[in-house]
C-alpha cells in the first residue's frame, strides 16, 4: 500500500539499453539483458521496453525488434516492447511488419513506442535515414502504420502488410519536449516523456499532452490521455551503497556529455568520482539526471511517490545502470517487495 493516500502505486516499467560493463562482451551485455527481462516479468513489472541507439559503443541496443522478440520468447507475462523505435530511420512499412510478425509470434504483449530522434550521431543518422523527423512526415507514418494493422484495412491500398494486417498495434510516442507532447495529443495515442536524462520540459509537455489530447483522432489508440514517465533508478539495502551504486550512472553520463563514451564503469567513492569529473560536469550530470529516486527501498518508494505526484503519472518507466549485472536484478527484487502492488 502507498505510504500515502493520495499517492497511487502506479505500474513500473523497466528501459533497459544494453548497457556493456568494463570488460563485457556484446554477447553477454545482451544475456545480461534478457536475464533482466526474466527478472522483470518473474516480479510483476507492466513493460519492459529496449531503446534504439546506433554507433554507440558502449550500448547493444541497435536490433530493437529483434531483442523484443528474444525477450518476449524469454518471458510469459510482461509486455515487452520499443522505447524506442526511432522512425526516421525505419521505412514505415518495414515497421508495421516487424512488428505485425512480433504479434504473430507473441500476442498481445508487445508495444511499439515510437520517437523522432535519430538516436545516434548526424553522422551515423545519414546511413540510417529512411524518412523525415518532421513532424508532419512523423505523422504521416503513424497514419499509415495504423492503417496497415487495422481490423480492416481499407480497399484500395497499393501496398498492403498482411502480417500486421488485424494486429492493431499498441502503438506510444516518445518525447522529451513540448513539441512531442503535441505529436502525441494530436494522434491520440499514449505519451512517454524522456525525463530520465532530459527533465526540463517534462511537466510542460505532460500539460501540454493532457490539454491537447484528441480522442476522436483516426489513429487514437486511448479514449483518455495516458502518461508515463522516464525515472533513473538506483536502489539498494541502504542510501550509502546506493549512493555508491549512483557513481557509475554518473561516470556514464560524463561520457555522454563529452562525448567520450566508455563502458560501464565500477562504482566509486565521491572522491574518487570528482577527481574524474570535474565539478562543473559533475553538476551538469546531475542536473540532467534530476528526475531520479536513489537510495534504499525506503528512500526510493517516497521518491517515486514524490515523482508520481508532481507529475500524474499513470506509469513510471524506470531506467537502471549497474556494472554488476546481479546487482540490478537485486534492485528490481528491493522495489518490486517495497512497491508492494506488482503482480
Amino acid at each position: 500500500m502507498s505510504s500515502r493516500p493520495d499517492t497511487p502505486h502506479v505500474p513500473l516499467s523497466i528501459l533497459d539499453l544494453v548497457p556493456m560493463s568494463e570488460g563485457m562482451s556484446m554477447r553477454e551485455a545482451i544475456a545480461a539483458s534478457m536475464e533482466g527481462a526474466k527478472a522483470a516479468d518473474r516480479l510483476g513489472y507492466e513493460r519492459y521496453w529496449f531503446a534504439e541507439h546506433h554507433n554507440t559503443h558502449n550500448l547493444a541496443s541497435s536490433s530493437t525488434a529483434l531483442l523484443i522478440d528474444r525477450a518476449a520468447s524469454m518471458t510469459e507475462r510482461i509486455r515487452v516492447g520499443s522505447g524506442g523505435v526511432m522512425l526516421p530511420n525505419h521505412a514505415p512499412l518495414r515497421v508495421a511488419e516487424d512488428f505485425g510478425t512480433l504479434i504473430q509470434f507473441h500476442g498481445d504483449r508487445i508495444d511499439l513506442g515510437l520517437g523522432r530522434a535519430p538516436g545516434t550521431d548526424p553522422v551515423t543518422a545519414q546511413f540510417l535515414a529512411r524518412t523525415s523527423a518532421e513532424p508532419s512526415a512523423f505523422i504521416d507514418a503513424v497514419e499509415q502504420i495504423t492503417l496497415w494493422s487495422a481490423d480492416a484495412p481499407p480497399e484500395g491500398l497499393r501496398v498492403a502488410a498482411d502480417v500486421a494486417a488485424g494486429t492493431r498495434i499498441p502503438m506510444w510516442v516518445l518525447g522529451s519536449t513540448v513539441n512531442g507532447a503535441q505529436l502525441a495529443a494530436q494522434l491520440g495515442m499514449p505519451f512517454s516523456v524522456a525525463s530520465h536524462f532530459a527533465p526540463f520540459q517534462h511537466l510542460q509537455a505532460l500539460d501540454q499532452y493532457r490539454r491537447a489530447f484528441n480522442a476522436e483522432a483516426d489513429t487514437a489508440q486511448v479514449a483518455a490521455p495516458h502518461t508515463m514517465v522516464g525515472v533513473n533508478l538506483v536502489i539498494a539495502d541502504t542510501d550509502e551503497e546506493a549512493e555508491r551504486q549512483y557513481s557509475t550512472l554518473l561516470q556514464m553520463f560524463g561520457g555522454v556529455l563529452t562525448g567520450r563514451r566508455q563502458a560501464i564503469q565500477p562504482p566509486c567513492t565521491r572522491e574518487e568520482l570528482e577527481r574524474t569529473l570535474p565539478e562543473a560536469l559533475l553538476r551538469q550530470a546531475e542536473s540532467a539526471l534530476q528526475v531520479r529516486a536513489v537510495g534504499s527501498p525506503a528512500t526510493v518508494v517516497e521518491e517515486l511517490e514524490r515523482i508520481v505526484r508532481s507529475t500524474k503519472a499513470d506509469e513510471l518507466i524506470l531506467t537502471a545502470y549497474s556494472f554488476d549485472p546481479a546487482v540490478r536484478i537485486r534492485g528490481l527484487e528491493l522495489l518490486a517487495a517495497a512497491w508492494g502492488t506488482l503482480r
